[in-house]
């Protein structure tokens, strides 16, 4: 007998179909898992996650509309081959498994963007060779010896690696080389003695995790403790040796180039010269967001929400500020597979708590961000969707740009996720939009910050700790922006259920835990 998520996703038409939880992985440990889902050729995501599943069946291969597989948090031991003639697949996250090892035909699966294999047994990844439009590779916690293979490689794109926790003892010369865009490398809790002069060369890198390493020069380890990817970057760059040379750093002992000014000793870097994260603890008066829990539940259950004062932009931080809220959509968010940050000019919310809902699509009112005239979610749709297909048309592309690149994300939904206002004037329609009416501008000193996912309460917390890490080093809580350590004010805020019982609150003690770097936090302070 088929199972019900089954049918109502067959019945509707539905694109997506998630499975999890332990009344899923009974029905898998009775009777396996339900062939139905293997006929529903036109779905373009499939969740099956944190069950007893311990293999792919091979008729994985039929959903060939794929763009989204996610099993993670399951049993699965082998890499079903099948799954790499998914052609149309981006996301593949079969992370916190057992697998022990991942097939060459991996390299068959060009259109991937994203690559979780995190918290398996793999003691070997295949050479990688071309990847077009790879974003993201996580295989942190396995049990590799040697770095990816990645020498020749095509990923023009790849800004993200994670290698933490496995016992790799070496990095390539050819890094920089090979992997030109890449900007958040982390290869902490390895077996590093020594790091090759070429990792400096990577020009894009913003934040590099070394910690947790073994290194032999000392001074390397403390500064690695203690401080930041551009000093760092800098150390490598005056002492460790390039080309395979196998010498260890010099330490910087009296040999730098003549007239070159000398880094101090580590143990000189002042730490008490740092950045400054306050977090005004929650009170009474502050604004609250209520979850429908039984509108959103299917569609967008999550949600967290914090409200960051005291903004002091200037022209230029505040066009680095929107294109920061870019990036993190494309990187860390995944290009809003995983979740979608709104911002909003506290001041343009009126009085109240705010209820986080979902409406049929045409009855969710409100004004997109960048237009003139308010429209339902249905008109808004149908509008993004008609002008998506023209620029495609005129650019002559097989693929949509811009805010017409998420519409899969909603396509064939019975309700939308919205957030509205006390007055019940919708704020914001996510993945798609936020509205007009609450926009951010160079002159705003207060504003609402709004992360909402449909994976997990987790991803949206990774969203928002990165959003709010960017907020202050951009130093838009600052009055002095040009000045070398900045602040930012970041109140409490609290989601709850109808009866209101506490779901979460953010950030909590928890959040915002920033090892490796020079910021501090200081939680529980006074308004």
């Amino acid at each position: 007998m088929s199972w019900p998520e089954v049918i109502t996703a067959k019945s509707e038409n539905r694109h997506e179909i998630k499975l999890a939880g332990a009344a899923i992985s009974k029905r898998i440990s009775d009777n396996g898992l339900d062939d139905g889902i293997f006929q529903l050729i036109n779905i373009n995501l499939l969740n099956i996650s944190d069950t007893c599943l311990s293999a792919i069946p091979d008729n994985i291969s039929r959903l060939v509309n794929l763009q989204s597989l996610l099993l993670y948090g399951n049993k699965i031991t082998e890499f079903n081959k099948n799954i790499t003639s998914l052609k149309k697949l981006k996301v593949l996250d079969l992370s916190r498994n057992q697998l022990k090892s991942i097939p060459d035909s991996l390299n068959e699966m060009k259109e991937l963007t994203s690559i979780n294999f995190s918290s398996n047994e793999i003691e070997e990844m295949p050479k990688l060779t071309d990847f077009p439009n790879l974003i993201t590779v996580d295989v942190s916690n396995n049990k590799l010896t040697s770095f990816l293979d990645v020498e020749n490689a095509n990923m023009p794109h790849l800004t993200d690696l994670k290698l933490k926790g496995n016992a790799i003892d070496s990095l390539p010369n050819y890094i920089a080389r090979s992997l030109p865009s890449l900007k958040n490398f982390d290869v902490g809790d390895n077996q590093l003695k020594t790091v090759p002069g070429e990792v400096a060369n990577l020009s894009k890198l913003k934040e590099i995790n070394l910690k947790g390493n073994k290194f032999t020069d000392k001074r390397f380890m403390k500064l690695v403790d203690q401080c930041r990817t551009k000093q760092i970057l800098d150390y490598i760059r005056d002492h460790c040796p390039k080309g395979g040379d196998s010498a260890q750093p010099s330490g910087g002992k009296g040999k730098g180039k003549k007239g070159k000014k000398e880094e101090p000793p580590a143990e000189d870097v002042e730490t008490d010269l740092c950045h400054s994260l306050k977090i005004l603890h929650v009170e009474d008066d502050v604004l609250k967001v209520q979850i429908i829990e039984t509108q959103v539940g299917v569609v967008r259950p999550y949600i967290l929400c914090c409200i960051v004062n005291d903004l002091a932009f200037n022209e230029t931080s505040f066009k680095k500020f929107i294109q920061m809220q870019t990036k993190l959509h494309d990187t860390v968010c995944d290009k809003r597979n995983v979740a979608t940050i709104a911002t909003h000019d506290l001041s343009k919310i009126a009085p109240g708590n705010l209820v986080y809902t979902a409406k049929a699509p045409g009855a969710l009112k409100l004004t997109p961000l960048s237009r003139l005239r308010p429209c339902s979610g249905e008109q808004l749709f149908q509008q993004l969707t008609a002008e998506a297909e023209a620029l495609r048309k005129e650019k002559k592309r097989n693929v949509y740009s811009g805010i017409h690149k998420y519409l899969y994300l909603l396509e064939g939904k019975p309700l939308y996720p919205c957030l509205q206002d006390a007055s019940g004037k919708v704020i914001s329609f996510p993945p798609i939009t936020n509205s007009e009416d609450t926009k951010m501008s160079q002159e705003s000193k207060s504003m609402l910050v709004e992360v909402t996912s449909h994976v997990s309460l987790g991803a949206c917390k990774t969203v928002m700790n990165k959003m709010l890490q960017e907020c202050l080093l951009l130093g838009i809580g600052s009055d002095e922006p040009e000045s070398t350590f900045h602040t930012l004010t970041v109140q409490q805020v609290k989601v709850v259920d109808l009866e209101g019982n506490l779901k979460n609150v953010y950030p909590s003690r928890t959040d915002c835990v920033f090892e490796g770097t020079n910021i501090k936090v200081l939680r529980n302070t006074k308004k």
